[in-house]
């Protein structure tokens, strides 16, 4: 068996894909090969251009709701011009858009 040429820093050779797939005793071809380190290559640049990234003084969420998003004012707008838009719905009866039953 031979050893299969080892990645370098951002790189997953072909070799190394044919190598793992042989190991976990799956069918993987040349092409699919070269595209899957093609791809995953391209992770793990994209991977070390974020651990790059100088995070200095940048507190970690834990939850991404503890994030402070501002929302804008909840008014009522009273420039809807029903007839226009229901104009364009497949289906409309009474003023109300009708929508196909999906539970019978």
């Amino acid at each position: 068996m031979s050893q299969p040429t080892l990645a370098t820093e951002n790189n997953v050779s072909r070799q190394e894909i044919l190598e793992v797939a042989r190991l976990a005793r799956l069918g993987v071809d040349e092409d699919t090969a070269n595209s899957y380190a093609d791809d995953i290559s391209d992770v793990l640049k994209l991977m070390q251009t974020l651990a790059n990234v100088d995070t200095t003084g940048i507190k970690p969420l834990a939850n991404i709701h503890e994030a402070c998003q501002e929302l804008r004012a909840d008014v009522a707008k009273h420039d809807i011009n029903r007839e226009r838009n229901q104009s364009v719905a497949p289906a409309v009866e009474s003023g109300l858009y009708l929508v196909p039953q999906v539970i019978e």
